[in-house]
């Protein structure tokens, strides 16, 4: 599965959760997933909780948290010098 078909499982609609990135056609944060990966809950804990999600949800919550913490090169103009 590629990083873009991963990212179609996330949905961000301002009628769900308050717009907050969810795994789609569930009301589960993609911040959830992370924060109970971040503090070493096991994927198999995670899918025993919330049965509705797959291994490839919680590959697309880290695909999409991969995404907003990619690095962004802004040119910023240096003086020249004098």
């Amino acid at each position: 599965m590629t990083r873009q078909d991963l990212l179609q499982r996330i949905s961000v609609d301002p009628q769900v959760c308050f717009g907050k990135a969810c795994v789609k056609g569930t009301r589960i944060w993609v911040a959830l997933v992370i924060e109970n990966l971040a503090a070493g809950v096991s994927e198999a804990a995670i899918l025993s909780d919330y049965p509705q999600l797959t291994h490839e949800d919680i590959a697309a919550c880290l695909a999409y948290a991969a995404e907003l913490t990619r690095e962004r090169v802004i040119p910023v103009p240096v003086p020249a010098a004098a």
